[in-house]
């Protein structure tokens, strides 16, 4: 696995690697370094390498810097001129969507520069404005991509594509419905068509609605629906095609769903927010005796949970969790 250094003026790699962490989970090979104001170059750089020598991969190095110019740039790149060492790659810019996307990256590239490559695009389209209209045009492609082709229509009523039945690629029990850890982390793992986010309350609120769908990640459609929907288009025969990442804000909507006719083998419990009444679980999961009793619903209708907040956890036992708590 290629290693990663954080390298910032002051604590801002060491934040940046605590946030990353928040939101993919503790990765191994990374080490943040710091400048601080006692330090001299000569210093910063024995730092660099002693953060180096922890690695199991010494080869494949990826250095994620704060300021092009600076000391910690300018140090790094003496050591990407030292022989041996033709493999290690820099990037400035050091951002939480960068360190997102180089963790993305690297789970399936085993060098550097292949990282770097792929995490580069999504990391600068992590700069964004609010409001929208202060966002700059994009800059005219040197020259025009093909027109694509027109749409032909809505697919008629009765076409079966598929197997006519809507793969639920993961499906996924969370109080902050799409956040970063799933729009960046499970997203990434899973690699839906499309994201449907189902809860009546926040299908008719416009605001959470927007943002929710501003969140989505590049090139995957984000549906907000009532759980009335997703039971209708569950059994249409036009979305088998569809591999779908499901969001359920609590598990009743998910009841309400399975009673509706849909049919979700395997669920990730991934949060349950606490609240006034509610046992904590673990970490990310709280439940009162409503929750308990719904679960068990759930799992008498055939299916199966597990809890798990990002990829790079252990999943557990939902039950033995609970009986550790005397709830189960």
């Amino acid at each position: 696995m290629v290693s990663i250094v954080l390298a910032s003026h002051g604590a801002f790699a060491e934040g940046i690697l605590e946030s990353g962490s928040m939101i993919f989970g503790p990765q191994k090979n990374v080490q943040a370094v710091t400048l601080t104001p006692d330090m001299g170059p000569d210093d910063l750089r024995a730092k660099l390498l002693k953060a180096i020598d922890t690695f199991e991969d010494k080869d494949q190095v990826l250095f994620l810097v704060d300021l092009w110019g600076g000391t910690p740039f300018n140090q790094v790149s003496v050591l990407l001129e030292e022989e041996g060492h033709e493999n290690w790659v820099a990037m400035t810019g050091l951002s939480l969507p960068m360190l997102v996307a180089v963790y993305t990256a690297r789970m399936g590239t085993d060098t550097a520069a292949g990282v770097a490559k792929e995490a580069f695009g999504e990391a600068a389209d992590g700069l964004k404005v609010k409001p929208e209209e202060l966002m700059p045009a994009p800059k005219a492609a040197a020259a025009a991509a093909p027109a694509a082709a027109a749409p032909t229509g809505a697919i008629p009523e009765g076409t079966v594509l598929g197997d006519g039945h809507i793969d639920y690629a993961y499906v996924r029990i969370d109080t902050r419905l799409l956040h970063g850890q799933v729009a960046t982390a499970w997203t990434k793992q899973v690699n839906p068509d499309r994201i449907l986010v189902v809860s009546d309350g926040v299908s008719h609120d416009d605001l959470r609605k927007n943002m929710i769908i501003q969140a989505a990640p590049p090139g995957v459609k984000v549906h907000v629906i009532p759980v009335s929907k997703l039971v209708e288009i569950d059994k249409d025969p036009r979305f088998g095609a569809t591999k779908a990442m499901v969001l359920f804000e609590t598990p009743q909507d998910l009841l309400r769903a399975e009673k509706g006719g849909v049919k979700m083998p395997s669920v990730c419990i991934g949060s349950m927010a606490h609240s006034q009444g509610k046992t904590v679980i673990n970490q990310a999961v709280a439940c009162d005796a409503a929750d308990v009793d719904c679960l068990k619903a759930i799992r008498d209708n055939g299916t199966e949970f597990y809890v798990q907040k990002v990829p790079a956890d252990k999943s557990e036992d939902i039950w033995a969790l609970l009986k550790s708590k005397n709830m189960a």
